[in-house]
């Protein structure tokens, strides 16, 4: 992920409004912007009449500064202290290659005059509605009129910023699918395809694959030191044999030099019932800590939902979960205790994990086949859900926020669960079963459907199942 997006700045004007706003906005906009902890890049304002774009060849002024810096920006903030010429905006921005931001001023009740009076208010739609014409996206969010020193634009912004991050983290992306779909689990069959057609890649790399780098790989390899060194101190392991942690350590590392080998954004990993037989281990644990690093990693295969986190992790620039919609909680309506066996990053625990035998692979295997279960609870907190899916060549994902509680889960759950509160739960559970969603859910921490909703329909083309 990038630490700090840049962001062009585009500033739009008429040439009979007030020009002298324009400067004013040039000088507020970069201010706010970088404030805000984003960088700014702006056209030198002697290239163009006040500063401002105001007509079409003014407009093909900019484009040539957009292409000379192309890579160098991640979206464009197209600010309208005026109201702003929308053919210079179409001539400027057309081939720009990254989310726009619309911005408008507001007008002031003391300052309505002919000579201090914007109408950005209207004048965004008159943008807006020559975008939508020439089928190039843009971004815009309530209210209609922010000022760029407003608590508004701030979240606008961030939401902006989220956006951008989803739509060049998701454009082209590459998922490793590592392992074929376990028998019994239809429910994370998925399109190859189908995800192609929307930019994303499937890497396909068998266990056998795995298993032989497992096995060759030696205990002097500074790789695996480093990775023992990260794992101590990563969880707890009282109580776990050294000769699974051997193999936990050894998987990491074979994991990171496949999604090295291969450029692999995201995976999603056969975590049943072969690993158990092979290496005597359960890889919860190590997909955990890939996911800490903001590496979408999900258990049983689910491709789809690992693509879910990706995106939500790139909107929340923090780690993401893949978990089962599990068990109701008392007669909550509105709760219920999500859960996976381990997978859920360490950063996002209430407390330091353990590591146990896995109690399902005990009683199918035998004990001591299943070390890598790492039990805890999720921290309390806000949090956004989705999940993604492929049908009939499209890819199609719910969304929604919620809140993960401090109600308390018995302690002879194992696993790693918490306990979310959705508004309406009964009813989307309900639309969820009934459209053919998986038992799987992908959550991150805080509140960012907002940009994730904007991100997936108007830049990606992915279609929204409402819940």
């Amino acid at each position: 992920m990038q630490d700090r997006l840049t962001f062009a700045l585009y500033f739009g004007n008429r040439g009979f409004f007030p020009e002298s706003l324009i400067a004013q906005a040039r000088d507020e906009m970069k201010k706010w912007v970088e404030g805000l902890g984003y960088d700014a890049l702006l056209l030198d304002a002697s290239l163009t009449r006040n500063g401002a774009v105001e007509t079409p060849e003014e407009g093909r002024v900019y484009a040539r500064f957009l292409e000379e810096h192309r890579g160098k920006y991640d979206g464009v903030v197209l600010c309208l202290p005026n109201f702003g010429d929308e053919t210079g905006a179409i001539a400027a921005l057309e081939d720009c290659g990254v989310p726009i931001l619309i911005q408008a001023y507001p007008d002031e009740m003391d300052k309505m005059g002919f000579s201090e009076r914007r109408d950005a208010f209207c004048g965004k739609f008159s943008i807006m509605d020559v975008f939508y014409q020439y089928g190039l996206p843009f971004t815009t969010f309530s209210p209609h009129t922010v000022h760029p020193d407003s608590d508004e634009f701030a979240q606008h912004l961030r939401w902006f910023a989220a956006v951008c991050r989803v739509v060049a983290g998701l454009r082209r992306m590459t998922v490793g699918a590592i392992g074929a779909r376990t028998t019994a689990f239809k429910t994370v069959r998925f399109d190859e395809l189908t995800l192609q057609k929307h930019g994303i890649t499937t890497e396909t790399v068998d266990l056998s694959d795995v298993f032989l780098r497992v096995r060759e790989l030696s205990t002097s390899d500074h790789d695996y030191k480093s990775k023992v060194e990260r794992l101590r101190g990563y969880t707890g392991w009282g109580g776990v044999p050294e000769n699974s942690f051997e193999n936990l350590a050894k998987l990491g590392v074979v994991l990171d030099r496949i999604m090295a080998e291969f450029q692999m954004d995201a995976i999603a990993l056969r975590c049943w019932l072969e690993l158990e037989k092979e290496l005597g281990i359960s890889p919860c644990v190590i997909l955990s800590e890939i996911n800490d690093r903001k590496i979408a990693a999900a258990c049983e295969l689910d491709v789809c939902n690992a693509v879910a986190m990706r995106a939500l992790s790139l909107a929340s620039d923090k780690p993401a979960i893949c978990l089962d919609w599990n068990n109701n909680y008392d007669d909550e309506a509105d709760k219920c205790i999500l859960f996976h066996c381990g997978p859920v990053p360490q950063s996002l625990m209430a407390a330091k994990g353990q590591v146990i035998d896995h109690p399902m692979f005990a009683k199918a295997l035998g004990e001591g086949r299943g070390f890598g279960c790492n039990v805890g609870r999720i921290a309390p907190g806000p949090m956004t859900f989705a999940s993604t899916k492929t049908e009939d060549g499209k890819f199609l994902f719910y969304l929604g926020e919620g809140a993960f509680g401090k109600d308390p889960i018995p302690e002879e759950f194992f696993g790693c669960a918490g306990v979310a509160e959705i508004g309406g739960l009964q009813e989307k559970l309900l639309a969820i079963g009934k459209k053919g969603y998986r038992h799987h859910v992908s959550t991150t921490i805080g509140q960012v459907a907002v940009p994730v909703r904007e991100a997936f329909t108007n830049y990606l083309g992915y279609e929204m199942t409402v819940i």
